[in-house]
């Protein structure tokens, strides 16, 4: 039937040439004419479902997670893209992901919300974390196909969001690649800048400690803290993050595991702000020679085999300290238009720096998690699923 079509197809054109008094040269070009009818055809023929890899929750973890085993990547989903139901929601095609160290307390049992800010991964379900699509279909008003959409995005290579309203539609500066926009001009860099702007209180000639200084939150905090003329001391764990942190503006910068904190923060101190993204014993040796603030923004070093409790805690009460624990979600209402106005634009700028660590293909996210939270990524882990 189609060879038919075809051939009448043919028998048309020629025709409609002949009746133009289409010169011998331009009658050869039916063919090619032809040729390009023929593969508009092609285009028409309905799609067949395709493969949605997907990364599940397979196990808990008893401390670190392992790739293969607490997450296994899984190709047996297919999905219709033209036909899939929206149900007045959106069609989404997911481009990056972002791997960040609180996915540590979502792979766990169900229970425990009191000391965990977000519910558990469900058991033979993907993942989820931050990330950046595009939007295939929209039965949603005001998000269009074509559109980008950042916010809390299945581990899967598209995904319906049935609640669009949850996600914001984003608009790139052109000078920035999509997967800055979960890295140092998101979430990130949210927490540093809206972090130390609610509860630093730096002043001119304090001195400020940052933890983790060559991770995405505190490589951002330490150039917020320059730009506020604090001097900063900065720890990472390897000698190419302790580069990265001169490199940004950090008076001193050490590798904790080959030098002693204790005799850097005796010598560089005392310290006026210390923000701490580790916990364990950097926050029993920062307490020791703080000043009254201290900003608490995460502890790593418990997230897979347990947060150690603090062992000096009157030094609270004897230092007056101002101690903060704070989650970035509650501060967005504040700083949010602040942040875009200051930050973005320096980063796009090339005014604040930032480092990557992009791994291609979803199937890697396993091994991403475990390298963020052992601290062997080298710079804000992303996972790009799918080139636009």
């Amino acid at each position: 039937m189609l060879e038919k079509e075809i051939y009448h197809t043919r028998h048309r054109l020629t025709g409609f040439l002949s009746s133009r008094n289409h010169t011998k040269a331009s009658a050869r070009n039916d063919g090619l004419f032809v040729s390009t009818i023929v593969i508009t055809f092609g285009l028409f023929t309905p799609m067949a479902p395709i493969q949605n890899g997907r990364v599940l929750f397979n196990a808990v973890p008893e401390d670190y997670p392992v790739p293969g085993e607490t997450t296994v990547y899984d190709t047996s989903e297919t999905i219709d893209l033209e036909n899939v139901s929206l149900n007045g929601g959106i069609l989404v095609k997911v481009l990056v992901l972002s791997i960040d160290p609180y996915m540590r307390g979502r792979l766990r049992e169900p229970g425990g919300e009191i000391l965990h800010r977000m519910p558990p991964f469900v058991l033979g379900q993907p993942l989820a974390s931050g990330g950046i699509g595009v939007v295939l279909r929209s039965e949603f008003p005001g998000v269009e196909a074509g559109a980008h959409v950042r916010g809390l995005l299945l581990h899967q290579e598209y995904m319906i969001a049935p609640n669009p309203a949850m996600l914001e539609v984003l608009e790139r500066d052109t000078r920035l690649d999509w997967s800055i926009y979960i890295g140092a001009a998101g979430m990130p860099g949210e927490t540093a800048f809206m972090g130390w702007r609610e509860y630093s209180d730096a002043k001119k000639g304090e001195v400020a400690f940052i933890t983790t200084g060559g991770g995405p939150v505190g490589a951002m905090a330490i150039q917020i803290a320059k730009q506020d003329g604090v001097k900063v001391i900065a720890s990472a764990g390897s000698e190419e993050k302790v580069k990265f942190m001169k490199e940004i503006g950090a008076d001193v910068a050490f590798n904790y595991k080959t030098t002693d904190v204790r005799e850097v923060l005796a010598k560089e101190g005392p310290i006026d702000i210390y923000w701490d993204n580790v916990g364990g014993g950097y926050t029993r040796r920062g307490h020791g020679i703080c000043q009254p603030a201290r900003e608490e923004c995460g502890q790593i070093s418990g997230y897979n085999t347990g947060v150690k409790p603090m062992k000096n805690p009157m030094l609270i009460v004897a230092k007056s300290l101002h101690v903060h624990g704070f989650l970035v979600g509650s501060l967005r209402p504040k700083y949010a238009a602040t942040f875009n106005s200051e930050v973005v634009s320096k980063l796009a700028s090339g005014e604040f720096k930032y480092t990557e660590d992009v791994t291609h293909g979803l199937e890697k996210v396993g091994d991403v998690i475990l390298a963020v939270l052992k601290g062997t990524n080298t710079g804000k882990a992303v996972v790009r699923v799918a080139i636009e």
